[in-house]
């Protein structure tokens, strides 16, 4: 279970990095990331998730990730 959550981790910071990094390309980074965050959000209230019978806590549990993914971010600093 530590190996997964480990991997699992790993997967967060590469995807967080990216977001930031094509973020940063963007004329309005913030917006792009609120932007990009809602879809996020959208779709994992709209995945199908088979095989459980409490998907409404798989759901709960994957909002929350894509919250403290986002707020991790930081505006780009003005110059």
């Amino acid at each position: 279970m530590e190996e997964l959550n480990g991997r699992m981790l790993a997967c967060q910071i590469l995807i967080a990095g990216l977001i930031a990094r094509v973020a940063n390309d963007q004329r309005d980074p913030l917006g792009f990331l609120s932007d990009f965050r809602d879809e996020i959000k959208a779709v994992v209230n709209g995945i199908n998730i088979s095989g459980m019978e409490n998907t409404g806590r798989v759901r709960q549990v994957a909002s929350r990730s894509v919250d403290e993914l986002f707020a991790l971010m930081k505006p780009p600093r003005s110059d």
